[in-house]
């Protein structure tokens, strides 16, 4: 562990505080009219996902946590973890189902990301902010039908559901946002 200072966080820093490991995904230096410099932040908790505010006093001595970030491919999934293969090295490392999370929804065989490691543990995935996946079943769009304002529900070829406008048939490639699984257009 590197002892840093509070003065020199940034977005993507990962700590270690007591034990756990957060992730800074907001600083803000602020200098109140009385008092001491403070740096105000928003943590997010490396494995479970909770956000909290935390407030640290200027020139603080925080623990930084050491994580290695690699591109890797997917391969499979085992039935208890995804197999993902470092492309430089060929390693392979199983990454279980609780930290592949909801990312699942989006991985197809031989796709790229990046993961995230600390002392040889998975921590999480880095999916790319669009993934292009096909619609295996939709049921057909009736023109008329504005019910639903223009959307039906399709599903992926990885499983998932999604919103799409009435237009899109089974076959379809699409762009899907990872972040919220909507959908972007047609490929």
């Amino acid at each position: 562990m590197v002892q840093i200072s509070t003065n020199d966080l940034k977005n993507g820093t990962v700590l270690d505080l007591d034990g756990q490991l957060w992730a800074v995904i907001w600083f803000q230096h602020h200098k109140p009219g009385k008092g001491n410099t403070v740096v105000r932040s928003k943590l997010k908790h490396v494995l479970s996902g909770k956000v909290v505010d935390r407030t640290f006093n200027s020139d603080t001595k925080v623990e930084s946590a050491s994580v290695d970030r690699r591109e890797m491919q997917y391969l499979y999934h085992d039935g208890e973890a995804f197999v993902f293969m470092d492309a430089t090295s060929y390693e392979q490392l199983p990454i279980p189902d609780a930290v592949v999370g909801d990312g699942k929804d989006y991985l197809l065989e031989n796709m790229m990301a990046t993961v995230a490691t600390h002392e040889g543990n998975p921590l999480y995935i880095d999916l790319p902010p669009s993934v292009e996946l096909e619609i295996t079943y939709t049921e057909p769009g009736l023109q008329g039908d504005r019910s639903s304002a223009g959307t039906k529900p399709a599903t992926l070829e990885t499983g998932k559901q999604i919103q799409v406008p009435l237009f899109i048939e089974s076959g379809t490639r699409v762009k899907v946002r990872t972040e919220d699984g909507s959908y972007l257009g047609r490929v």
